[in-house]
């Protein structure tokens, strides 16, 4: 049994614990199954971010004439986008070099799963397993595709972005493909495939995509996708799948009447949503709490049922956003290693978890609906805007009336004025956004208790005093503790905070 100071599972954004844990002379195990740097860099945010950025610059040539630029349509050159996504997803290797280097840290290529509370067993790559254990463990360890069985469907038939982005990559586009799953990823991935000339068929189950956006927003991006080509088969669920002739074709079922349609494509891309990691963790075996989805119970702390056990990221079913999981990770390394006076702690919030779909138009939001704003009791106001009433806007090309005329929708408390939510649907509504963000975490901000009877005695004791963290607007700490949409042009001005802190 090898003994450390702290055990990591799982090396995306965990890995902020990781170094900072090092850099005070903690040992630390680290345990990777895969790739480093987790979904994100491997199968995540920033591949697909490199499709859709080319897939923007297609789209946005529709506007070409409108702003006084004439000359040929661009178009997308798949070996080019596929270059550029595996150089970054190849530097996985040099991330995982680095923490090897590390005199204070090892690195255990394989599978872990737990044995006993602090007892981890590691079936290594290489063979063998190693035995581990800890006083404190954090777990990254995500969550992988949701893939639900349907009749004649084989593991063949389908991709999943784990699969795209390793052994089934595309290095020749197909002619046709069909999606399943109309919300982030699925929107995400059919405005960059057909973008690329693919003929795309997006089968969503919900009656709207994006169902957790405004239902305006929602239409609006409907409306657009619909006039990129995309054939959308909204409120239908997959019945049947079958193989004829080489391609795939799949029966659908209107979910409102019964009727059925068949779509023949030459792929069949699955991204409904996803489920987290803990089977394979075992994380039952360490006694740790489970929701009824599998996900990993965790309180403001992200501490989970067992003392000394954190988790942060996909696996605790917050937020399957990056920058809220470096927003977790920042606060348990802040308060265990940084900061460990309880009276310096800092907890999670998750009412204010801005979030982005880069689809055709960029969707985003942050806070409450007008629907959510309305059950909570508050007496609301809505306040739209759009981008051909101003002047950037008409520079862009943006008409008043036209498809491409997006808009922002605040959701504000009529007696006092107070943003309850901000929803924006067009072109660089990350960047957008990133002011209401801010705004909405400025100011004090209350512990607000999660999971009650999941507290260590540090974490109960704080939780009596009441506490409540000052975020001054003018602060550089305030800054670095506001989450930026990852990825997003933000990050350049949001993480300034690392560097003034000295973290490169």
């Amino acid at each position: 049994m090898q003994t450390y100071d702290l055990i990591v599972v799982g090396t995306g954004a965990a890995l902020t614990v990781v170094e900072i844990a090092a850099k005070v002379g903690q040992r630390v195990a680290v345990v990777e199954k895969a790739r480093f740097g987790g979904t994100c860099l491997n199968r995540g945010c920033i591949p697909t971010k490199i499709m859709v950025s080319a897939a923007d610059t297609v789209r946005e040539a529709a506007l070409w004439q409108e702003r006084g630029i004439v000359g040929d349509t661009p178009r997308i050159d798949w070996d080019t986008v596929s270059r550029r996504l595996w150089s970054r997803i190849d530097t996985a290797v040099e991330l995982e070099r680095r923490y090897e280097e590390l005199a204070n840290v090892d690195v255990y290529r394989g599978t872990a799963s737990f044995t006993a509370p602090k007892e981890l067993t590691v079936a290594l790559e290489s063979g063998g397993t190693a035995q581990l254990t800890a006083p404190k463990i954090v777990l990254g360890v995500g969550g992988r595709t949701r893939v639900d069985p349907i009749p004649g469907m084989t593991a063949d038939d389908y991709l999943t972005s784990e699969s795209f982005f390793g052994p089934k990559y595309w290095h020749k586009l197909p002619e046709s493909v069909i999606i399943f799953g109309g919300g982030p990823i699925g929107t995400e991935f059919a405005h960059s495939f057909s973008a690329a000339g693919v003929e795309v068929h997006l089968v969503q189950r919900n009656v709207r995509l994006l169902p957790k956006e405004e239902p305006v927003v929602s239409e609006f991006v409907y409306r657009s996708l619909l006039a990129c080509g995309i054939r959308i088969y909204r409120n239908r669920v997959a019945q049947a799948v079958r193989r004829e002739d080489g391609d795939i074709v799949v029966t659908v079922r209107n979910r409102s009447d019964g009727d059925t349609q068949e779509i023949r494509a030459e792929q069949l891309f699955i991204a409904t949503g996803i489920v987290p990691n803990t089977d394979i963790l075992q994380a039952e075996a360490a006694g740790i709490e489970l929701d009824d989805a599998g996900y990993i119970r965790t309180n403001e702390f992200l501490e989970t049922s067992v003392p000394g056990i954190y988790a942060l990221g996909d696996v605790n079913g917050r937020a399957p956003f990056r920058h809220k999981a470096n927003y977790e990770a920042d606060i348990i390394a802040h308060n265990l290693y940084e900061h460990p006076n309880p009276d310096e702690w800092r907890w999670a919030r998750y009412d204010r978890v801005p979030i982005v779909t880069f689809t055709w138009p960029e969707t985003a939001h942050v806070g409450l609906t007008e629907e959510d704003a309305r059950k909570a009791g508050h007496t609301v106001r809505i306040a739209d805007h759009h981008y051909a009433a101003t002047a950037k806007g008409y520079a862009l090309g943006i008409r008043e009336g036209s498809e491409e005329d997006g808009f922002i929708r605040l959701v504000v408390d009529e007696p006092s004025g107070e943003i309850l939510g901000a929803h924006i649907v067009g072109p660089q509504a990350s960047l957008l956004l990133q002011p209401f963000v801010n705004l909405l975490n400025a100011g004090p901000t209350p512990l607000m208790p999660l999971h009650e009877h999941i507290a260590s005695p540090e974490a109960a004791a704080l939780r009596q005093k009441k506490p409540v963290r000052s975020m001054d607007p003018h602060s550089v700490y305030t800054m670095g503790e506001t989450m930026a949409p990852h990825p997003s042009l933000n990050e350049v001005s949001m993480w300034t905070r690392y560097y003034y802190e000295g973290r490169d």
